[in-house]
């Protein structure tokens, strides 16, 4: 069965209790290859009635997972990883026709998921509380991690399956229930994809795919206990004040504006491919991706140069195909991003390289990867996120004017710097406002240091202790197992403590 047969057989449905099902909903979404712009299936808008269902099945099925023992979750965890493995080139193809990413990509992005979800395995079975000491002879006190109930993850089109994995991993081994709502670009992938969870108790995992009503009902829900939201900072917000009205905890991950520094004491072969590597990654559609240049003015002609050549050199095209990039994953998309650039020229940016569509390439919401110069700090592509393969490369005369520059930007996720200089990486270190901080070596994750951002990207972390401890409650706890008196603090207060009246 190719992917294209799966798509097939998987429109119109949900996956509630461990199975798919087809939809009672009126509404459904087609979902268009990015690459080819033909149809490759339909998703349901869920009706209220079926997110509610995934609700309460969600809610009978967590008690079960909760009854194991940890080391049993962990078993099964490990195992669904293990099969991600073996049949990753399967969910790497539906992945690269849903999105367009290329396959390579799409293959390094569901070996992320194993590799998340074996982490979190093993860590859930550490992170389980701690032992204080008391303050009573006698008793003992300590504090126990425990789920936060049935959770919600609410997920973008660019990395839709690793980003699921991080946060479906870490609740599920956490002891949560999770329902998904995946983007409606790509939840057919995410509907096959769940193929892997079949070993889990029905209801435990569950997908109900739609629009923005959907995602809306389950946040609200008093039925679920936590929401993972990853998308733009207008719907987190919406996702945040909608959590606040019961305290519900969210991890939200709204949106980057990543600043890369390269000075003169950078290699600049190595700067240029990895200044390449970063804006361009997955059609310049990662959160993460840099997004804006500040190159000292000592070697700005000769990077332009050398970063303009290796965007000249990237394959563009399906991503089936032998390339580097694909397309955009909506035409909605990319009309945003040729905006962006129609406007940056219009106040004054130079093109480099790119800038237009590929030639050749008729079908399919294709651009091409772009380096601008003559970029000023005011202008909108260096104070928007482009989501989009574009370098805009602004002049700095310092290292202090660069550091100035980078932390200018409302958003705070990540930042990159091109140095050799150890003082200069060192004053990057204490000095850059984000999340995260890359000195030459872009876009890197680590399954065991939290991904997360600051300021207007967003709130809470991903990955790490940080990222299981989003979705456990701690519990302190106190036993004096003699049932002893407390007089020491109980009635009747004693008469020498009074106060002395003069």
């Amino acid at each position: 069965m190719t992917s294209l047969d799966d798509f097939a057989r998987l429109s119109g449905k949900l996956y509630v209790d461990g199975d798919w099902i087809a939809s009672s909903a009126t509404t459904q979404f087609d979902v268009v290859d990015p690459a080819t712009e033909e149809v490759l299936g339909r998703i349901a808008d869920a009706t209220d009635a079926e997110v509610d269902q995934a609700i309460d099945l969600a809610n009978k099925a967590r008690k079960t997972w909760w009854r194991q023992d940890s080391r049993a979750r962990a078993v099964t965890l490990h195992d669904i990883a293990a099969t991600i493995r073996r049949d990753k080139a399967l969910y790497a193809e539906a992945l690269t026709r849903e999105e367009g990413k290329p396959f390579k990509e799409a293959v390094d992005e569901v070996s992320w998921c194993a590799t998340a979800i074996d982490y979190y395995a093993e860590l859930a079975r550490h992170e389980t509380g701690r032992v204080a000491g008391t303050t009573v002879p006698g008793q003992f006190h300590f504090a126990v991690k425990e789920p936060l109930g049935t959770v919600v993850i609410i997920l973008p089109f660019n990395y839709p399956l690793v980003l699921l994995c991080w946060e479906a991993a870490a609740a599920l081994a956490a002891g949560n229930a999770v329902i998904v709502k995946p983007h409606e670009q790509t939840s057919l992938t995410t509907l096959k994809f769940m193929e892997l969870f079949r070993t889990l108790p029905p209801g435990l995992m569950q997908v109900v795919t739609g629009g923005p009503r959907v995602g809306q009902r389950l946040i609200a829900s008093g039925g679920t206990h936590a929401v993972a939201y990853t998308g733009s900072v207008a719907v987190g917000q919406h996702v945040a004040r909608t959590c606040a009205d019961s305290f519900k905890p969210c991890l939200i991950e709204a949106s980057g504006n990543d600043p890369m520094i390269i000075m003169p004491s950078a290699p600049l072969e190595m700067a240029a491919r990895g200044a390449a590597f970063a804006a361009y990654l997955n059609c310049g559609q990662v959160c993460t991706s840099a997004e804006r240049f500040y190159v000292h003015d000592e070697i700005h002609d000769a990077f332009v140069e050398r970063l303009a050549a290796e965007a000249k050199k990237l394959r563009i095209g399906n991503g089936l195909d032998q390339v580097d990039m694909g397309p955009l994953a909506t035409r909605r998309q990319r009309e945003r991003f040729e905006g962006l650039m129609a406007n940056a020229r219009q106040q004054g940016a130079k093109v480099m390289a790119g800038g237009g569509r590929p030639a050749g390439l008729n079908r399919g919401w294709f651009v091409e990867p772009t380096v601008l110069t003559d970029v000023t700090p005011e202008m909108e592509i260096l104070n928007e996120e482009p989501f989009g393969p574009v370098a805009p490369i602004c002049r700095v005369k310092s290292f202090d004017e660069a550091l100035t520059l980078a932390n200018r930007s409302r958003y705070g996720l990540g930042a990159n710097l091109y140095t050799l200089n150890m003082d200069e990486a060192f004053r990057a270190v204490s000095e850059i406002e984000s999340g995260i901080l890359w000195i030459n070596a872009p876009l890197l994750d680590n399954d065991a240091l939290p991904f997360g951002g600051r300021k207007l990207s967003g709130t809470g972390r991903q990955l790490g202790p940080e990222g299981l401890n989003q979705f456990q409650n701690t519990k302190f706890v106190m036993i004096d197992p003699q049932a002893s008196n407390q007089d020491f603090w109980w009635f009747p207060y004693a008469k020498e403590e009074a106060f002395k009246r003069p």
